[in-house]
């Protein structure tokens, strides 16, 4: 693959990446709570730096969720109309994973858990450990996994549900400031052995009985 475009608009942040001859090039908006607004002006200017083409991408990676449902909806739709106006395969990662990699190459940890506000509640819990995403489950505080503290927390659920999380994994060093990057896609993507799909983008909720009201 020579050039590869990434999305990710599933928490509060809103990025974009583009691959080309070797290298990334990205966009990143915290606290976007309009990511409608942004996520298209993002990859023009990615474009527009690199002076690569719309019609010049060879793939699309992007998050598919679980996470905001506005904001996973939102993902799958434009990688979704992007897909099938310019016969683009694309690759989906769920978010705990794009979290978990990220996690692990900036704090050099093999085992990183992974909690995000899920509201309700609940979190969207994952244990990213030797580089596989293990247990993505809904679940609440005090039914996540018992880790140790050999284990990193991160995630938004470090936050807001600080204290369960903590005494039930046993992990004592956690941030709540941590979110996906499309250039974490990259990555992802880059080492991935499996294929490109052909098939129609489609999101993760992970809360599907809340989605399918949704979508009434």
């Amino acid at each position: 693959m020579q050039n590869i475009l990434a999305i990710d608009t599933c928490t509060e942040v809103c990025s974009v990446s583009l691959y080309t001859q070797g290298k990334i090039t990205s966009r990143f908006v915290q606290n976007a709570a309009k990511s409608s607004d942004l996520i298209l002006d993002l990859c023009t200017e990615v474009f527009a730096q690199t002076g690569i083409s719309l019609a010049a991408v060879d793939a699309i990676v992007y998050t598919k969720g679980p996470g905001a449902f506005t904001g996973v909806r939102l993902c799958v739709s434009v990688v979704q109309g992007i897909s099938l106006a310019h016969n683009i395969p694309t690759m989906g990662f769920s978010t705990l994973e794009v979290l978990g990699f990220g996690a692990a190459q900036k704090y050099q940890s093999a085992k990183i858990a992974v909690a995000l506000d899920a509201r309700m509640g609940e979190v969207y819990w994952g244990v990213y450990a030797d580089g596989v995403l293990r247990n993505e489950r809904l679940a609440t505080a005090d039914k996540v996994d018992i880790l140790g503290t050999d284990f990193i927390g991160v995630g938004t659920g470090w936050g807001t549900f600080a204290d369960e999380l903590a005494e039930q994994t046993g992990i004592e060093i956690f941030t709540a400031d941590f979110y996906p990057q499309a250039q974490n896609l990259i990555a992802l993507c880059l080492q991935q052995k499996k294929a490109f799909d052909d098939k129609l983008p489609l999101p993760v909720y992970l809360r599907n009985n809340v989605a399918k009201k949704s979508l009434k």
